[in-house]
């Protein structure tokens, strides 16, 4: 079992940064694939990074690539996700999300457990 809690959300204007952190607990975090996601009013929730049990380079989605940064400390049960260079339509709740399986994963039915979501918005 895992609980996760996303904080660090905000309110940002373009062009500017957030770091976005996911806490979890669980003696088996460093076991799990994990995953940001985000859903804007209106729309599918999607997937936006994610970084495999034993860390390494991050995966991305195309519209966040060489913005967005996601890393792991699996000392602390966090995975960060630094987001930089932000645009309006980044504005979205984003949700921390945790897989089971190895490997990385773009679709939420991979994902075991999710977080609460924390909000973001950027201001043109």
């Amino acid at each position: 079992q895992v609980q996760l809690v996303e904080s660090g959300g905000g309110l940002v204007q373009a062009g500017g940064s957030l770091r976005l952190s996911c806490a979890a607990s669980g003696r088996t975090f460093s076991r799990y694939t994990m995953g940001w996601f985000r859903q804007a009013p209106g729309k599918e929730r999607e997937f936006v990074a994610a970084i495999s049990w034993s860390g390494g380079s991050g995966h991305y989605a195309d519209s966040v690539k060489g913005r967005f940064t996601i890393s792991r400390d699996n000392a602390k049960n966090t995975v960060p996700l630094q987001m930089n260079s932000l645009k309006p339509e980044d504005t979205a709740v984003y949700y921390c999300a945790a897989s089971q399986y190895s490997g990385i994963y773009y679709n939420t039915g991979r994902y075991d457990y999710w977080g609460q979501g924390t909000q973001v918005t950027v201001s043109s």
